[in-house]
C-alpha cells in the first residue's frame, strides 16, 4: 500500500473549507497543554527542590481546568465559541503571567496555588472545541479520521512541549518555558476564536421545551470519563517521574526527549488508527483499546536506565492515541450535536483529572521512595484503566442513540441511526 493511499483519508478531511485554519489554530491553542504542566513542576522544584510541592502546584492547575472546562464548553454550547474563546483566553494570560511572577519573586507559597489554579480555570479545552467544529461538517464514516487526526495533532504537541519546555527551563532559566506556553496558547486560541464561518451553530432551545438531562447521566460519557481519568493519572505521573528519574541519572535535559518518544509512539498509533477500520462495536473498540493501554504500560516496571527508558517508553505509546480515539469516537455516536462539545469535554475532564491525581501521587512516590520505583504509579493506574474498561463493558451495550435530545434534533439523531 502506497503512503498516497494510506494518507488520501487524511487529505480529504481538508477539502472542508477553513479546516485547515481551525486545526492550525486548535493545535497552537493546545501546545501549552504539556508545557504548562511540565513547566510548572520544574519551575517550582527549581525554586523549592520539591518535586512533591511540585507536582501539587501543577496537580492544581490541571485540576481547576478540569473542573473549569466544562462550564465553558456549556457556554459554547448555548452562546457559540468565539466570544468564550475571547474572554477565556485572556484571563489565561494574566493569569499566567501572574503566577510565573508570583513563584520568581518569592510570594507566599498559597499565592502560587491561588494564580496556578486561576490559569488552569481559564483553559477551556480547545480539542473538544475542534472536534465539535469537525462533527458538524462530516459524515459519520468521516469523523473517526477527523478524531484520529487530532488525537495525533494532541500528540504532535506532547512530542514537540515537552522538549521545548525542557530546553528553554535548563538552558535559559525555568519561568520562560512556562510563559512561552501561555503566550503560544493565547495565541491560537484568539485565532481560533476568530475563525467564526466554521464554528458549529447554536441549537436554539424552545422555552416550554423538557429540560435536558444533564450529560453527566449518560452512562457512556460517565464510563468514559472514569475511565479517562485512570489514563490521565498515568499521563501525569510519568511527567513528573520521568523529570525526576532523569535527573537522578544526571541528565536532565533528556527528560524532554524520553516524554517526547512517548508520545511519538501514540503519534505513530493514531495515524495507524484513523485509516484501519477494525471490526467490532464502537464499545467493544474502546474496551479492546483500553486493555491493550493497560498492558502496555507495564512494560515501564522493565526501566533501568535511560537507554531503556526510550524504547520502553515508545511501546507504552503505541496504546495512547488508540483509547483515546476510540472513547471519544464512542461518545460522539451517543450524544446529540447540541450536547457534543460539553461532553467531549467532560471525558477530557476525566484525564485532567487523572493528571491532577497522577502528578501528586507520583511527585510523593518520587519523595519517598525514588524515581525508578516510582514508575509503579503510572502502570498501577494502567492497569486501573483497563480493568474498569473491562467492569463498565456490559453499560456499552445499548444501541449507539443519543440518550439526551432536544428537539429539532430528531432529523440529526436519524441521520446518526442511519450512519
Amino acid at each position: 500500500m502506497s503512503p498516497r493511499t494510506i494518507f488520501s483519508p487524511y487529505v480529504r478531511l481538508f477539502a472542508v473549507p477553513g479546516s485547515s485554519a481551525f486545526s492550525f489554530a486548535g493545535w497552537l491553542a493546545r501546545l501549552p497543554m504539556p508545557i504548562l504542566g511540565l513547566g510548572a513542576v520544574l519551575l517550582v522544584e527549581g525554586e523549592t527542590g520539591s518535586y512533591g510541592l511540585a507536582g501539587a502546584v501543577a496537580g492544581t492547575l490541571a485540576m481547576a481546568m478540569s473542573l473549569a472546562s466544562p462550564q465553558w464548553a456549556r457556554v459554547m454550547d448555548r452562546r457559540g465559541q468565539s466570544g468564550v474563546l475571547q474572554v477565556a483566553f485572556a484571563g489565561y494570560l494574566v493569569f499566567g503571567i501572574a503566577f510565573v511572577a508570583a513563584v520568581s519573586v518569592g510570594a507566599p507559597q498559597w499565592s502560587w496555588f491561588v494564580f496556578a489554579g486561576l490559569t488552569g480555570a481559564s483553559g477551556p479545552n480547545v480539542g473538544s472545541v475542534v472536534r465539535a467544529r469537525w462533527a458538524g461538517a462530516l459524515d459519520p464514516d468521516s469523523r473517526q479520521t477527523a478524531f484520529a487526526f487530532e488525537s495525533v495533532v494532541d500528540e504532535v504537541v506532547f512530542v514537540i512541549g515537552p522538549p521545548l519546555v525542557t530546553l528553554l527551563a535548563t538552558l535559559i532559566n525555568p519561568p520562560v518555558g512556562f510563559l512561552t506556553g501561555v503566550v503560544i496558547g493565547f495565541c491560537g486560541g484568539i485565532w481560533l476564536s476568530r475563525l467564526r464561518d466554521t464554528e458549529p451553530p447554536v441549537e436554539p432551545v424552545e422555552v416550554d421545551a423538557p429540560r435536558r438531562r444533564p450529560v453527566l447521566r449518560n452512562v457512556t460519557v460517565l464510563l468514559v470519563a472514569i475511565v479517562y481519568l485512570a489514563v490521565g493519572c498515568v499521563f501525569g505521573a510519568m511527567d513528573v517521574v520521568v523529570v525526576a528519574y532523569a535527573e537522578a541519572e544526571g541528565a536532565p535535559a533528556l527528560a524532554g526527549l524520553a516524554l517526547a518518544v512517548y508520545a511519538f509512539g501514540s503519534l505513530v498509533a493514531g495515524l495507524a488508527y484513523g485509516v484501519v477500520h477494525l471490526p467490532g462495536s464502537l464499545g467493544a473498540r474502546f474496551i479492546g483499546c483500553a486493555v491493550f493501554f493497560a498492558v502496555a504500560a507495564q512494560l515501564l516496571f522493565a526501566v533501568d536506565s535511560l537507554v531503556s527508558l526510550v524504547p520502553v517508553g515508545f511501546v507504552a505509546g503505541l496504546a495512547i492515541a488508540p483509547v483515546l480515539v476510540a472513547g471519544t469516537s464512542l461518545v460522539e455516536s451517543r450524544v446529540p450535536r447540541s450536547a457534543l462539545t460539553e461532553a467531549l469535554t467532560w471525558v477530557v475532564t476525566g484525564v485532567t483529572v487523572g493528571v491532577t491525581m497522577g502528578s501528586a501521587v507520583a511527585g510523593a512516590a518520587v519523595d519517598a521512595w525514588g524515581a525508578e520505583t516510582a514508575f509503579a504509579v503510572p502502570a498501577v493506574a494502567a492497569a486501573v484503566a483497563g480493568v474498569l474498561a473491562l467492569a463498565g463493558g456490559r453499560l456499552l451495550r445499548g444501541p449507539a442513540v443519543p440518550s439526551v435530545e432536544l428537539p429539532q434534533e430528531g432529523a440529526r439523531v436519524a441521520d446518526r441511526k442511519a450512519g
